[in-house]
């Protein structure tokens, strides 16, 4: 396969995959181009490269910043600012996971903590169904929350090193 069928089919299931992290398509295809390019690209390499709008350049572009997934760099002489992404595939992971906390998991926390506090009879079975049902999704989340707190704090070596006691 030619470099160019290969990185257009990269981006493409970039992209896909980038749905499952709660992020757009074009996001995750954006953050695919920045990643497998050797220099950084112009808001106009990256219109092109994907055929995409401006304003659709430049939204993308500004959320992979807030995400700290890509990097504004700027060039004595030239006007344009160009964009580069993180390519340290595990701090790439680390940060997508510090958004889906904040973005999944943090508003969940609110709402359940709001809504256990039913008034009523706790001895109704309705009642009582509820809560207990609000309450063993409250403790999954806060394992699932710690589960990725530990891995977002983790290094590298960790992970590698859990993974190859559990293929033991």
């Amino acid at each position: 396969m030619k470099l160019i069928e290969s990185k257009e089919k990269f981006i493409n299931a970039w992209g896909t995959l980038g749905t499952s992290w709660g992020i757009n398509r074009t996001m995750a295809q954006v953050h695919a181009l920045l990643l497998v390019s050797p220099d950084a690209l112009s808001a106009e390499d990256i219109m092109e490269e994907l055929t995409i709008s401006r304003g659709n350049t430049n939204m993308n572009v500004r959320t992979l910043i807030d995400w700290g997934l890509v990097f504004k760099e700027t060039r004595s002489g030239e006007r344009k600012e160009f964009f580069t992404a993180e390519k340290d595939i595990w701090k790439v992971f680390k940060q997508i996971a510090k958004e889906r906390r904040k973005r999944e998991l943090e508003p969940i926390f609110k709402v359940l903590d709001e809504v256990k506090k039913v008034d009523g009879d706790k001895r109704d079975k309705n009642i009582k169904a509820f809560v207990d049902a609000i309450e063993d999704i409250e403790r999954f989340t806060k394992k699932a929350d710690r589960t990725l707190e530990t891995m977002i704090k983790a290094d590298e070596n960790w992970l590698v090193g859990s993974f190859m006691k559990l293929m033991k």
